[in-house]
């Protein structure tokens, strides 16, 4: 057990993490830097003794709505080597004298010891008190994952953009590559991760289309306002690995460039999809599409249009078309709400060995809260969420070779993606052309903006998307 001194810290923990905290890339607030606060802490045990591991629960209030982030913290009486760009900083501890302070998950002694938290080998620790365990950490091993599991070596996965992946490379009981990952939940909120609950699920019932579960960890900590009710959710989840694979973007973005034919891994896909939003309709609850329901989804899409047009205002020439689009799906027959995936698109896809199209990362749009990502939504929003990352792959491509055209592929690996989700699924998404046609318009308006504050040169493939999707829904209506 870890001995907590009582001892001075210069700099104190939160003045340290702050200027660091304002440079990766899961904060959120881009361009500032943190007003943060330390709401809670707890700890894990270096069995060597010679490693602190804490984490630190903090909440940022520089912005117009706080935001709580859980830091994972080493402490060690010397540097680390390799690992100087996770250093967020050295401090002085007047009982241990220098200490070097780490990203967690960038230190093979926090990886490790998380990874028995997960498999529930290691008890989690109070912030505050030596020899104390801390009963608001709760790991759960999931029960499909049997049997003993060796680390032989953990990496942080690059790219992410809200969350820390460790990439832990394993041995079965029986010597055998066990590789899992687990992610790292950044950002918190109160409430279950749709990561966790609905690939949980599918893992659960049996499904090959979604990464077997390993386990989870899951805490209680304070309110962020005095007098509220303490926040639960999850601070960790592990998963099933597979190294070695890409991802359907990369697999598509070489098609595009090869002028390869797309169209039978397409299908394939959408038929993947359709499974999957079968099995979930089957598992977890379903709902019928309410007015009021209606009412605010439309309303979502509306707020949409003005924020893209705010930012290319060119964009209020096609006012009344939009709002036409919009109308004509609140008009629809809508079919029940079910959970989905939520953020789909061809990033969020592998293709796998034996397994086919394996599905990743049902977190939903990280930025929306996590309340309205647990709820039901329609499985047209999946859709057509990946039939905008076709449009998409061809956009990259063409934007790399001016004057290209890659529409015939996209078009192409859109039609073979729903024919295939309609042959799975006994029914063509094409049969409710309303409500597809204003998903996908709402996808390219939420794009504009994305790309408008993000990455400005590539602003064209979503303003060229909302003119060609305007363009089919008048057709539709010849």
């Amino acid at each position: 057990m870890a001995e907590i001194h009582d001892a001075t810290l210069k700099p104190g923990k939160v003045e340290l993490v702050e200027p660091w905290m304002a440079r990766q890339r899961w904060y959120a607030a881009k361009g500032r830097v943190p007003v943060l606060r330390k709401l809670w802490s707890w700890r894990l045990d270096d069995p060597d003794g010679e490693v602190g591991i804490e984490t630190l629960v903090l909440v940022d209030e520089g912005g117009p709505e706080p935001v709580v982030y859980q830091v994972p913290l080493t402490y060690r009486g010397a540097p680390l080597d390799g690992a100087q760009h996770a250093l967020v900083g050295t401090m002085h501890h007047s009982v241990l004298g220098p200490r070097w302070v780490y990203d967690g998950p960038h230190d093979p002694v926090y990886a490790a010891q998380l990874l028995a938290l997960v498999l529930e080998q290691a008890v989690p620790q109070a912030g505050g008190e030596s020899d104390t365990a801390e009963p608001d950490v709760v790991p759960r091993r999931h029960p499909s994952w049997r049997g003993e599991t060796t680390l032989r070596s953990s990496k942080v996965l690059s790219g992410e953009q809200s969350n820390t992946s460790i990439v832990f490379d394993c041995l079965d009981d029986s010597g055998a590559p066990k590789p899992f990952i687990c992610k790292v939940f950044r950002m918190l909120q109160s409430g279950e991760n749709p990561d966790v609950t609905v690939q949980g699920a599918l893992s659960e019932a049996g499904s090959t289309r979604v990464p077997t579960m390993v386990g989870t960890v899951s805490a209680a900590w304070p309110a962020v306002a005095e007098g509220d009710e303490p926040s639960r959710g999850h601070l960790a989840f592990a998963q099933e690995f597979f190294p070695g694979t890409e991802d359907a973007w990369r697999v598509a973005l070489r098609a595009v460039g090869a002028r390869e034919d797309f169209d039978e891994s397409a299908r394939q896909l959408g038929a993947a999809t359709a499974e999957v939003h079968a099995r979930l309709a089957e598992i977890l609850p379903t709902e019928p599409a309410s007015p009021e329901t209606i009412a605010s989804v439309a309303a979502g899409m509306r707020a949409r249009y003005v924020a893209a047009a705010s930012e290319v205002p060119a964009l209020a020439a096609h006012e009344h078309r939009i709002a036409d689009v919009v109308d004509r799906a609140v008009n629809a027959s809508w079919p029940a709400l079910q959970r989905i995936h939520g953020d789909y698109h061809l990033g969020q896809v592998l293709k796998v060995d034996g397994r086919g199209w394996v599905l990743l990362d049902f977190e939903g749009e990280p930025l929306r809260p996590l309340s309205e990502r647990m709820r039901p939504d329609l499985a047209v929003r999946d859709i057509a969420g990946m039939l905008r990352s076709f449009d998409y792959a061809a956009g990259s491509w063409e934007h790399s070779h001016p004057g290209g055209s890659a529409r015939a592929w996209a078009e192409s690996a859109q039609r073979a993606f729903l024919d295939g989700y309609a042959e799975w699924s006994g029914r063509d998404p094409r049969a409710d052309a309303a409500l597809l046609t204003a998903f996908q318009l709402d996808k390219a308006l939420y794009e504009v903006v994305y790309e408008a504050r993000n990455r400005p040169t590539w602003l064209t493939i979503p303003t060229a998307a909302v003119n060609r999707l305007l363009d089919d829904a008048r057709k539709d209506l010849t």
